[in-house]
């Protein structure tokens, strides 16, 4: 009987990590490295889709107060990311005052920039009063886009890797012996395009109430977060911390879980249905022809750490 040379599985099944250099460019001290690359891409895709729903008045705010808004966004990610580390995922002393935001040491959690975000949101929407939820439902309609790059940059510094694994797709990293699951490629494409398809197509196909796509985000993201850690290999400074398979990470996700759960049960019974549309998106009539005007500049945003 004929005996191919070779089979997909076999070659899958020997793939190796094709050795990425975290590191762009170097020039003396100064490196620009994928990590920040991504966070820089993934605010400016972030911001050029929001200034889209702006003109189709899905977002009610003028450009000006968007490009301020993206400022704030960019200090709550940072400052919310690496405290949330330091809080959720760190387990030695502070060696200087500043270690905990110190975010060129790296150290990024997603629990925590997600509550810095939502801080910040609050605080700015409160102060320009402009409406928090409709606000809340853009952001989440574009935060897949920096998640997905996010992740792809986990898997270039080779870091976040996943379990050891027998599947024909399993890969072999540097300073790991067994192949693993790549499992930071796995979260790239659930948080990055399956999630956005899923908010986009809600918040277009579903009855418009102000918070709901807000709401479904964090449902999505925290049921993939929780399955997806399964392939993950626990952080090693906390490995499992409850039954001998729950990780940090799916203790937070189950809790945003249940928070975007009352948060979508709270929202169905008190805010009312949005009637009027534009561009298939759903519009609250008496602000989609004019959003409100201010005038602020936007601010720049810095690199930041392996996130969790």
């Amino acid at each position: 009987m004929f005996q191919p040379a070779f089979s997909l599985a076999g070659v899958l099944s020997v793939l190796n990590y094709p050795e990425f250099d975290p590191v762009i460019v170097q020039i003396g001290k100064l490196q620009i490295r994928w990590y920040g690359v991504a966070y820089m891409a993934g605010f400016v895709l972030g911001y050029l889709v929001l200034r889209r729903l702006v003109r189709l008045g899905r977002l009610r705010m003028s450009q000006d107060a968007l490009a301020d808004l993206i400022g704030w966004l960019v200090v709550g990610v940072m400052v919310g990311g690496r405290a949330g580390w330091w809080i959720f995922y760190n387990t030695t002393p502070a060696k200087t005052w500043y270690d905990p935001i110190a975010v060129w040491h790296g150290g990024m959690s997603f629990h925590g920039g997600f509550l810095g975000v939502v801080t910040v949101l609050i605080f700015f929407c409160w102060r320009r009063k402009l409406p928090f939820l409709n606000a809340a439902d853009c952001l989440a309609l574009v935060t897949p886009i920096g998640l997905c790059l996010g992740r792809l940059a986990n898997f270039i510094n080779q870091e976040l890797v996943g379990r050891v694994s027998a599947m024909p797709w399993a890969m072999k990293f540097p300073n790991y012996a067994e192949p693993r699951h790549p499992s930071q490629l796995y979260e790239s494409f659930l948080e990055g395009p399956v999630l956005l398809a899923c908010l986009w197509l809600i918040d277009r196909k579903s009855r418009p109430r102000d918070g709901r796509t807000a709401a479904m985000f964090i449902i999505l993201y925290s049921l993939i977060r929780f399955l997806v850690e399964f392939t993950r290999e626990p952080d090693p400074q906390l490995g499992f911390i409850a039954f001998g398979w729950l990780t940090m990470g799916q203790l937070l996700s189950g809790a945003f879980a249940l928070a975007g759960i009352v948060w979508w049960l709270v929202i169905s019974r008190t805010q009312p249905v949005v009637a009027a549309r534009a561009g298939g998106f759903p519009v609250a009539p008496s602000t989609a022809a004019s959003p409100p005007s201010e005038s602020k500049s936007p601010r720049k945003q810095r690199r930041g750490g392996a996130g969790r």
